[in-house]
């Protein structure tokens, strides 16, 4: 019975991380603004760029900060109710995004989800998120590096803070943020992955559908 109630707040933590994490607001935005199904434009991605395509900026504006906001929200509202489980509610709010099981699990890349994970856990650590990610959008314009280098600045200032509860953590999540851009990784190394800011005009895509700042991003499938 004892062990039964020490598993109920780890298991609880990361069910409610994953149902939050899991809402697609990419495709409830683009429905309820009459854009059509966000699965059957662009790249058929959830995330805010691809919600760019719809030429609805603001919409894609709205996906990229819900997004953030329901990886902060799950680890809050569980930390609220039991105390020191706020992790594992990230975990589960990224797999959640990641892989929806709504959508057959097929979900964005959880670079904007990352990020309302990493403040809610340790704002200082979000800070150096958000520097790392912005940043390198605004300069060498390339989405995906952005993205990935984001998610691998989180467990670098994690440690480099103190936070070495957080380190294993993170350093899991930036290894599946890595992975889920395996074909933006190849077009890396081919020199032909495309950059940010050229327009929308060419059906080109750029290279994460959870980077969106709601610049002109040009499509990258």
């Amino acid at each position: 019975m004892q062990t039964e109630i020490l598993w109920t707040a780890p298991a609880l933590a990361l069910l409610i991380g994953y149902l939050l994490g899991s809402i697609p607001f990419g495709i409830i935005l683009t429905r309820l603004g009459g854009a059509g199904d966000l699965r059957s434009i662009g790249s058929g991605n959830i995330g805010a760029t691809n919600v760019l395509r719809t030429g609805r900026k603001g919409l894609a504006a709205a996906t990229l900060l819900l997004d953030l906001l329901k990886g902060a929200g799950a680890v809050l509202l569980v930390a609220h109710l039991w105390p020191g489980e706020g992790p594992l509610a990230g975990v589960g709010a990224f797999v959640g995004h990641c892989y929806p099981v709504w959508l057959r699990f097929r979900g964005g890349k959880g670079v904007a989800t990352l990020m309302g994970i990493v403040v809610a856990l340790h704002w200082p650590v979000g800070l150096v998120y958000a520097v790392v990610w912005l940043g390198l959008l605004a300069t060498i314009r390339i989405s995906a590096v952005a993205g990935m280098a984001a998610a691998i600045s989180a467990p670098l200032a994690a440690a480099l803070f103190g936070r070495f509860d957080l380190v294993l953590m993170l350093l899991a999540l930036a290894l599946l943020v890595i992975w889920k851009h395996g074909e933006n990784i190849e077009r890396l190394l081919d020199g032909t992955e495309p950059r940010i800011g050229r327009g929308r005009g060419r059906d080109v895509a750029d290279t994460d559908a959870d980077t969106a700042t709601g610049a002109e991003i040009r499509q990258h499938d």
